[in-house]
């Protein structure tokens, strides 16, 4: 049996708008070998790009898969201090929920599913790339090739985040003669900038068509990785180049992102493309168990997975000035009856027992274990369930909402960053602000469905008026970056590159098990930050992996 790296399936696709075809019609075609010159037009490159922006979807091996190893990555929010597995009970997905207390083994299937996923998409990339390399008819070739380098990027920077060695090739190299310890994650980080920056130059400053890449994803994913490598300097000119293109912008309101109608707007600079078409071929397998049970199958038997904690809910308290508790917060804990002021992204966020979930009531009966994960359903992967656009039935809660991986107010929370290192606290501080005031006027009782309730909550968000050190700084742009991307994939990986996820998470088990006994005897050290390479792999490889 081979490993993942020589299981590379090619199939030729057509591509009429930018909704990829099902995964299952890829993988059932026979494998081709390389394009003849005829053979290659326009059609089949478009086709091809198609089945390299399917691994964005995560859904090569099947519904399970997608969910175990989501492209998301909703998991390694669980791993965090933000976010609980859910479910109906601690064993059901139970690979997660060893993720979730730090239990890490290299037989965990999520793992496995991570790297699978990743690695059959980064096998799609480079028959693309070689097909369009050889066809001397192909117009136009240094957008599709750019656009294939920024996905290759995008998988390998996914990657890279989790595992600690993991091979890397290029369309050039053989993929089965390539181990896991050539090459350490600070190459792979160099080799992604590479990418980056070339595909940077090569692509226009407008997307062929909604989905696909422009100069400016490949600038934001840039400005993502060198925060990374703390390349400050680069962090602010690749920011600075999405910024000043002018084709973004905060969203009016903060719900906006979870509304289909929004799809491909504002922030939207990588998202994942989501249909109901196609017999919902293309709908977020990633996020598909993760609707709320929901009182009346308002979201069909939603599985009820991935929760907030009461760490997370707690950040959205605000002091009398309206600013989040960097320090000395107070000891009473959100609830359904706590007085104290809350940012509206708490309700914007996560249910709350008493409060609307789009538009609906949200009680007891929508938490499918309340007694072990608590109230804080997500709301971000679920739409209106009256919106006709959303499935009824099987599969639960689906719709054509998109997913954003990178969008607009996270390039700008990097470039605050990276100003508060560079000790420029004044930009930085109007950066924050500026994210701060779309959570300032979200606070708007006639926008429907309903989110907030004024009789029940003090809603209470304010700008920062200065920053006083470079610390307060630090922390108030980390805190924003928690607020305003909560249950985005993103908080675990800011924990990682900061260089504070053990101490955190320690402090945090601690803390939290007061709620969720099960992280009673939870603990973390360094060597379970990094997945490990998975054992499958390794036992398959023939001793090319360690």
């Amino acid at each position: 049996m081979k490993n993942t790296l020589n299981k590379i399936v090619l199939g030729t696709l057509s591509l009429g708008t930018l909704l990829f075809v099902s995964c299952d019609s890829i993988l059932n075609q026979q494998p081709y070998g390389q394009f003849t010159e005829e053979q290659m037009d326009e059609n089949a490159v478009e086709g091809l790009l198609a089945s390299a922006y399917a691994g964005l979807e995560a859904h090569f091996f099947g519904n399970n898969e997608a969910f175990a190893g989501p492209s998301t990555n909703w998991i390694f929010d669980v791993r965090s201090d933000d976010a609980l597995k859910g479910g109906g009970g601690i064993s059901m997905e139970g690979n997660i929920h060893q993720l979730e207390i730090s239990n890490i083994f290299s037989d965990n299937v999520s793992g496995l599913d991570k790297w699978k996923n990743n690695y059959y998409a980064i096998s799609r990339v480079h028959r693309a790339m070689l097909a369009i390399k050889g066809a001397e008819s192909i117009t136009n070739k240094n957008q599709y090739l750019g656009e294939l380098k920024t996905l290759r990027a995008f998988y390998y920077f996914d990657l890279v985040r989790i595992f600690q060695y993991l091979p890397y090739f290029t369309e050039n190299d053989d993929a089965s003669a390539t181990n896991n310890t050539t090459y350490t994650q600070a190459d792979i980080y160099r080799f992604i900038q590479q990418d980056l920056r070339e595909a940077y130059q090569m692509m226009d400053e407008n997307a062929p068509s909604a989905g696909r890449f422009n100069k400016y994803a490949a600038a934001a994913l840039m400005a993502k990785a060198c925060a990374y490598t703390q390349d400050w300097d680069s962090v602010i000119v690749y920011a600075d180049y999405v910024i000043g293109s002018g084709k973004y912008a905060l969203y009016p309101r903060y719900q906006d992102m979870s509304k289909i109608d929004f799809n491909n707007t504002y922030e939207s600079i990588i998202a994942l493309q989501c249909s109901t078409a196609d017999d919902n071929a293309h709908i977020n397998w990633s996020n598909l168990l993760n609707v709320t049970y929901s009182a009346g199958n308002l979201y069909g038997n939603g599985d009820d997975f991935f929760y907030g904690s009461q760490n997370l809910a707690d950040a959205f308290r605000t002091d009398a000035n309206g600013l989040p508790y960097l320090e000395n917060a107070p000891s009473d804990h959100v609830s359904a009856s706590y007085t104290g002021n809350v940012d509206p992204r708490l309700d914007f966020t996560v249910g709350r027992i008493g409060f609307p979930f789009r538009g609906n009531l949200y009680t007891d009966a929508w938490c499918r274990a309340k007694d072990i994960y608590g109230e804080y359903s997500n709301k971000k992967c679920c739409i209106d369930p009256t919106d006709s656009r959303m499935v009824q039935g099987w599969p639960w809660g689906a719709s054509a909402l998109n997913f954003c991986f990178l969008r607009y107010a996270d390039v700008l929370l990097l470039k605050a960053e990276a100003c508060v290192e560079k000790n420029d606290l004044s930009t930085a501080l109007s950066l924050v602000n500026e994210v701060r005031a779309k959570a300032q006027r979200s606070i708007d009782l006639s926008y429907v469905p309903a989110e907030l309730d004024a009789t029940k909550a003090n809603y209470k968000v304010e700008p920062y008026p200065s920053f006083a050190s470079q610390e307060y700084a630090r922390q108030a742009v980390r805190m924003e970056r928690r607020l305003e991307l909560a249950m985005e994939g993103h908080r675990w990986f800011d924990l990682v590159r900061w260089g504070i996820v053990v101490n955190t998470m320690n402090a945090y088990f601690a803390s939290e098990a007061a709620f969720h006994p099960y992280y009673a005897d939870a603990s973390m050290s360094e060597d379970e930050i990094y997945l490990p390479t998975p054992y499958e792999e390794v036992t398959n490889s023939n001793g090319l992996y360690k």
